[in-house]
């Protein structure tokens, strides 16, 4: 039986890049650094990252994100292979090996296809090696434009992936400390709330918005991933993205931005 307890990470757009669209290196150096060291303390490690239509707009130079559908994709087709050259880089510097893997809905929406892809993630958890998931918008319309989306962001895919690989514990890196009683951008007596026990109604209310303007997803999508992942039995925590090192003391129990409490197993 395995005994490795499995995490999945997933980091955003906003986190991963500045504000010029750029990438982020130090803290993309930083996040490889620390999952490789959780890795080889024997964590199974997956990671779900955002940002390749942002990291591809910056690299072809465009003056902002594009509006065309096909101009969108082109851009995540041109960010996604950045993106991944500086994960495997970066991870190959700390030892650790890294597989790509791109999802649409139709992949984890049709039983064989689900069967085939959680089969493929254990056979990379057994070998060693920390699987990089993300949308394959270069391919497929549905999750840039579509009402109807299965994932609806990197959030809900994140969420998808840790029910589909059985993780123990869900880390969504923000923009944001963690959920807060009231927004903390308007508001300078917010107060993080550090325990969710239940998602109810009340705890629903205090969602907002996309965070920045490079990311697309916000509280309320985290919220709808960790009532998926907690029901499904899954620990769920929120934590500043810029600061990966905060994992470590998430996995060790420290108190550190919001923790949502598996309802049952």
């Amino acid at each position: 039986m395995n005994t490795k307890k499995r995490v999945v990470i997933k980091v955003g757009t906003s986190t991963l890049t500045m504000e010029n669209g750029a990438l982020d290196l130090r803290t993309i150096d930083k996040l490889a650094q620390v999952l490789c060291a959780i890795h080889n303390e024997g964590y199974e490690v997956i990671l779900v990252s955002s940002g390749a239509i942002a990291v591809g707009v910056n690299k072809m130079r465009l003056p902002e994100k594009p509006a065309e559908l096909r101009m969108k994709q082109a851009a995540a087709a041109v960010g996604q292979c950045e993106l991944m050259h500086i994960y495997d880089k970066c991870f190959s510097e700390y030892g650790c090996m890294v597989a790509q893997i791109l999802l649409n809905g139709a992949d984890v929406d049709l039983p064989e296809k689900r069967t085939n892809l959680s089969n493929t993630f254990h056979a990379l958890l057994e070998n060693g090696i920390i699987p990089i998931v993300n949308e394959n918008d270069s391919v497929t319309y549905a999750e840039i434009e579509s009402e109807k989306k299965v994932f609806g962001d990197n959030d809900m895919l994140s969420a998808i992936v840790s029910v589909l690989v059985d993780a123990d514990e869900l880390l969504i890196l923000s923009d944001i400390e963690g959920l807060y009683d009231s927004n903390p951008r308007s508001n300078p007596d917010a107060r993080l709330v550090h325990t969710v026990e239940h998602i109810d109604d009340k705890i629903m209310s205090l969602a907002q918005g996309a965070g920045t303007k490079r990311g697309t997803g916000g509280m309320d999508t985290k919220l709808q991933a960790a009532a998926k992942v907690t029901e499904n039995g899954i620990k769920m925590h929120i934590s500043f993205g810029r600061r990966p090192e905060y994992i470590y003391g998430i996995l060790n129990g420290e108190e550190i931005g919001t923790c949502f409490l598996p309802q049952n197993k």
